[in-house]
Parts: C-alpha cells; structure tokens; sequence
C-alpha cells in the first residue's frame, strides 16, 4: 500500500487551502453560522466549477472519476476552516447513495445536477430516540396504490432546511427498510432547524400525508439497510477527515498564540505544562492523520475497511474533544468567545461526534467484526 501523495494530489490540496483562505476565513465562517441558510449559494457555485461535487462520480454522469481519497484530501481541507457547505450531506451522503443503489434513470438525472451544483440533498434517516441502529428507523411507508404515504418525524437531518430532496430511510410492510426519495418542497413537509452547540444545519422533518410514486425507491424495497450499512462506513472516514483537519487547525491556532501571549514577562509556550499539552495534542493529530490515510486507501483498493471505519471514527470522536479542549484551556477565557477563532472547533467538535455514529456505537460495532472474524 503506497500512502505517498500524487503531484495531482498535492496540487489538489493546495487548490483547495487557497480557495478557503481567500474565500471564507474565520470571519466570514461566524457570520454564515449567523445566517438562516448556514451556507453561501456563492460559494457552493464556486465549488461545483472547481469540479469537488463531481470528483465521486464516473464521467457517463458528469463526474471526474476521482479516487475517494481524493475527497478526503478536499474534506481535510474544509476541517480546517470549519467552512460551512452541504458537502457532505449532498455528495458523500446522497450522492454515493444514488451511486450505489440508484437505477440508470436516477443516476442520470441527479448526479448531473449535483455534480453542476444545482441539487442540494439529505439524508432523513435517524428518529426521535437518536438511534444509529436499523431497529431505531420506525417510519412506515404505507402502500396507496401506486404510491408510498409517509407520516412521521425525522429527527438531526443535515441540511434539510436547504435541500431540494430528501432521501428517507422508512419501512415498507413485509419489505423492510428501504429508501425513498421526496420531493423536499412537498406541502405535506415541514422542515425547522434546530439550534445546535455547533451552529450547523441540522434540522427537525416532519412528513404528514407526504405521497411518493413506488419508482422513486432507490435500489429495490427492502434493501435499503445494506446500502445505508455501506455508504455510513464511507461517511464515517469522510467525516473523520473533516475532524482530521480541524484538529491540524487546532494546534496551528494554539502554537501562534503560546507564542504571543506573555505571562510574568514570557511567551507561555515557554512553560513546561503548556509544551506538554501541545506535544499530547501533536501526537493525538498524528495518530489520527496516519490511521485516516491507511483507510482511505483500504477504500481505493476494494478492501474490507468496515472495522478499520469504525475504529477510525471512535478515535476521532475522542481525539478532536481532546485537542479542542486543550486548545481552549491553553487559550483561556477567549477561548470560549466569538471573538477567538478557537471557540469554533470547540463547538464543532461535539457536534462531529454524533455524526455517523458516537465512539460507543462505532466501539460496538467493531467488537461485532472481530467477534464475528474470530468466534469463540
């Protein structure tokens, strides 16, 4: 496994660090998490013309067909300048939903429109009791015809406030999960953003009498669990990338300024207590960094990276907490001001924990793929 970076790839990240500097640096991150959209169209056309909503898919859609780590690197990237956008929800979500399990017909029309930048979508899976697991998805999807009727309420759902479909995770009886996809206009829905610690677009979806034509089903009835299974191992290493690069941003952040701040007449990065926390905050990046790109590149080469997924994300989970805090502590009292820039990934990183799944869900579903590797 060769885990050097192409020239294209170094390319690739330094595009994408430049195109974040000069277009949304901190300040203007704090006044999009200000906004009631959470996110800038501007930025998002902007995105689509750089080609990072197509790098996923094969070129007969309007894609680049661009290796997965290729979207790490561009996730990594985005961590660091915590730069609020539906990425992830659209593309590496729903898009490499439709791409999985889609019909010809469903691929053709939506990851096109992704792709040009034109589509927004989300995935409306988790419920009111928060569950990752299958059993937690109670919706049901009853037979009308030649139509499914949803009722229900889909609960933290990225993006749904901006979003033009939906991809719902609902039962059909004597079928099994499967996933729907609705328009996110239709009358019968109704869409409020929660306030969350971290200011992101996470959003309450209530569906009354919303109809869906029986072809909108992506995949077949019933097989939705397996494609949802697939895509969140995917989404857990994308996430944990986001979180990769935030904790990067962390310590560059909490390095400037022990070297500024002075207390009894010196820098405080010349103390000893405050060198130890940055050196437990170096070595927790780099486990992190490594362990990122060994998965990636599982991913790329067709390898069985479910547990690995797991595992990466668990840590993650712990290691950006860890990082966010200590940057904090290291700052002070600004730290936890809209003033300071650090205060940002503090917030975030709460948030990043319960997306794809929390460290003790991902510590049990990996003790289940060594148990079930090596029974006893």
């Amino acid at each position: 496994m060769n885990l050097d970076f192409t020239s294209e790839q170094d390319m690739l990240r330094d595009t994408v660090s430049r195109f974040l500097a000069n277009e949304c640096p901190y300040d203007r991150v704090k006044e999009l998490e200000e906004t009631a959209e959470g996110y800038s169209p501007e930025l998002w056309q902007k995105m689509a013309e750089l080609g990072w909503l197509g790098l996923l898919f094969p070129e007969e859609y309007e894609g680049y067909e661009g290796q997965f780590i290729d979207m790490i690197i561009i996730q990594e990237e985005i961590g660091k300048a915590v730069f609020p956008n539906p990425l992830f929800s659209t593309v590496i979500q729903c898009g490499s939903i439709i791409l999985e399990g889609g019909s010809e017909e469903q691929k053709k029309e939506l990851l096109g429109q992704i792709a040009e930048g034109s589509l927004i979508m989300a995935l409306a899976q988790y419920e009111e009791d928060g569950s990752y697991l299958s059993s937690g998805i109670k919706m049901p999807a009853e037979a009308d015809g030649d139509r499914y009727i949803l009722n229900g309420t889909k609960m933290f759902v990225m993006d749904a406030n901006i979003s033009d479909k939906l991809i719902v995770a609902a039962n059909i009886k004597d079928k099994g999960l499967s996933l729907l996809l609705v328009d996110a206009k239709d009358t019968g829905i109704t869409i409020t953003k929660i306030p969350t610690i971290g200011k992101d677009n996470t959003c309450e979806v209530i569906f009354k009498d919303v109809r869906v034509a029986k072809e909108n089903i992506i995949g077949s009835p019933g097989n939705g669990l397996e494609i949802l299974e697939k895509i969140n191992a995917k989404a857990a290493v994308a996430k944990a990338a986001e979180m990769v690069g935030s904790c990067k941003a962390c310590i560059d952040i909490t390095i400037d300024y022990a070297k500024q701040r002075e207390q009894y007449g010196k820098p405080i990065g010349g103390f000893q207590v405050i060198q130890h926390y940055m050196a437990n905050m170096l070595l927790a990046y780099d486990t992190s960094y490594n362990y990122l790109y060994r998965v990636a590149c599982m991913v790329d080469e067709g390898e069985d990276f479910t547990a690995e997924a797991s595992a990466l994300k668990a840590c993650l989970n712990e290691n950006y907490k860890f990082v966010s805090e200590r940057a904090v502590q290291i700052h002070g009292g600004i730290g936890t001001t809209r003033e300071g820039d650090i205060g940002l990934f503090y917030r975030k990183a709460k948030s990043c924990e319960y997306i794809c799944g929390d460290t003790d869900f991902h510590y049990e579903n990996l003790i289940d793929k060594i148990l079930s590797a090596n029974p006893i």
